[in-house]
């Protein structure tokens, strides 16, 4: 789970969104089905090799992009999926489906381990949503949530940070006839440090918190960095400590939050163990391949792990909070690329007697040099931190933030700026919650009138006293506070 994290049930390797198939420039055009499988083959050992050797992580992407460009190429030429160790027959017609379209720019990849975007204005999430199978939050939900709460939307849901949903409806149904449900989030501990990017989820999941006055459960999943980062047990678990102090500092009411560490409550919690071990029984290693894009050469705890995020989906996994209920409804806010674990877990639900949760699925936070990936925790150039000073903030969004104004003052005068791709601009969209201050500085921006310079600055006199004022609230965050929050017990709500 990474900061979740995040259509039922669909089988493609890894979680490329197709944009377009790329232009065949490359020479698969003119290759036979079996040339462009031993590329394939080829490819795909690369990019085991570079894994194992813990190569850069741009490398890394690199390689598996073309991976997933070659095996696109190879289903347009085959009408087949790629299968390693199934050759194509000799017997076989190649397809012919013509030139590609004038347009095509590559793909974005989306799964829960990597981001990138063909470009610069980041991933097209409309296409996402068609291809995941999602539902869009158009303005007759966003006025539905607002009858129902009484409280004008976040300006998350008002600015089409969280864009899509699953079932959202059917929640709402079910708080207007006097039924609770609950919230679950969670956090992949892989640094002591949090950047502003992993706290979108928990500002907006405090929101919902407050206005629908519900139970919270927040995962914290330091048994999947064990699984895929070059950390120890003992590391993954301080860092599940330290950064639920952040969270802590967000604001969350520990009457109604309870945050665990899987290292910790799974060995405590039997029912729990027993949802994760339903889910186990009812995903093949197939579906599961075909959902993550585990290879031969994953460790077996990778394999078994999507389980264990899938467990929190179910209320009878927390007893001492809902007294063995299974029927309270589950509504999970998180970053859409945390949705394959959880379309595993609705398309199990209905086979194992529980109910399929709900989610809201945001959009990402862009890296400093631009929308076309998120922040990275491992880049501190990347990111802003947690941890940082003024001074740092100041340097990392001057010398780092893409920007989207023109080359010179002149023609930035002339013909404005790009607001669409410009990250101190992005960024004011998660930060700044006034939307007519907002709406003047876009104006401003596009007329030339404001400067990136001066673009920044509001920027960066956006993030300091937000940045500073978390830190004051996480100094008051004690050890003992922590272990209130993460011990198992009843939270105070009404069914």
């Amino acid at each position: 789970m990474t900061c979740i994290f995040g259509n039922e049930l669909f089988f493609t390797s890894y979680f490329a969104v197709k944009k377009m198939t790329d232009c065949q420039g490359d020479g698969e055009g003119t290759m036979s089905p079996m040339e462009l499988f031993e590329k394939l083959n080829a490819q795909g050992e690369k990019v085991r090799s570079l894994k194992s050797a813990k190569a850069e992580k741009a490398e890394i992407d690199a390689a598996v992009q073309l991976l997933l460009k070659l095996k696109v190429d190879y289903k347009q030429m085959t009408g087949q999926d790629y299968k390693a160790g199934c050759p194509p027959s000799e017997n076989l017609i190649v397809s012919n489906n013509g030139p590609a379209a004038d347009d095509c720019d590559g793909e974005d990849l989306v799964d829960p381990w990597n981001v990138s975007a063909s470009s610069t204005k980041g991933v097209d999430y409309d296409k996402l949503i068609v291809r995941f199978g999602s539902s869009k939050i158009d303005k007759e939900l966003l006025e539905r949530i607002e009858k129902v709460s009484g409280q004008r939307a976040h300006h998350f849901l008002r600015r089409g940070i969280f864009f899509s949903h699953r079932d959202m409806h059917q929640i709402l149904d079910a708080y207007e006839k006097h039924k609770s449900f609950y919230l679950y989030t969670g956090r992949g501990p892989s640094s002591e440090a949090m950047h502003v990017g992993h706290l979108i989820p928990f500002i907006f999941t405090k929101w919902l918190q407050d206005v629908f006055d519900i139970p919270l459960v927040i995962q914290m999943t330091d048994d999947e960095k064990y699984l895929w980062k070059d950390l120890t047990l003992e590391e993954c678990h301080r860092f599940t400590v330290e950064n639920a102090k952040d969270i802590i500092a967000c604001g969350f009411d520990v009457n109604k939050t309870f945050i665990f560490s899987d290292l910790d409550y799974m060995g405590a919690s039997p029912q729990f163990y027993r949802n994760v071990v339903k889910v186990q029984k009812h995903v093949t290693f197939n579906q599961v391949k075909g959902i993550f894009g585990f290879t031969d050469s994953d460790c077996i705890g990778k394999i078994s792990f999507p389980a264990i995020q899938a467990a929190p989906s179910f209320s009878s996994s927390f007893p001492q909070i809902f007294g063995g209920k299974k029927d309270v409804p589950c509504l999970i806010p998180c970053a859409i690329d945390q949705d394959p674990y959880f379309r595993m877990t609705r398309d199990v639900a209905p086979r194992i007697g529980l109910l399929k949760p709900a989610l809201l699925h945001s959009t990402f936070f862009p890296a400093l040099q631009g929308a076309q990936t998120k922040m990275s925790a491992s880049d501190p150039n990347s990111s802003i931190f947690l941890t940082d000073t003024p001074k740092q903030i100041k340097n990392k969004v001057n010398k780092h933030a893409f920007s989207g104004g023109k080359d010179t003052v002149e023609e930035h005068r002339k013909y404005g700026g790009n607001t669409e791709v410009d990250v101190s601009f992005l960024y004011l969209t998660f930060f700044l919650e006034d939307d007519e201050k907002l709406e003047k500085i876009k104006e401003d921006y596009t007329s030339g009138a404001l400067l990136t310079g001066e673009l920044k600055k509001i920027l960066i006199e956006t993030l300091q006293p937000m940045i500073a004022q978390h830190q004051e609230r996480r100094k008051q965050v004690t050890d003992e506070m922590v272990q209130q929050f993460m011990t198992p017990r009843p939270l105070n709500f009404k069914f």
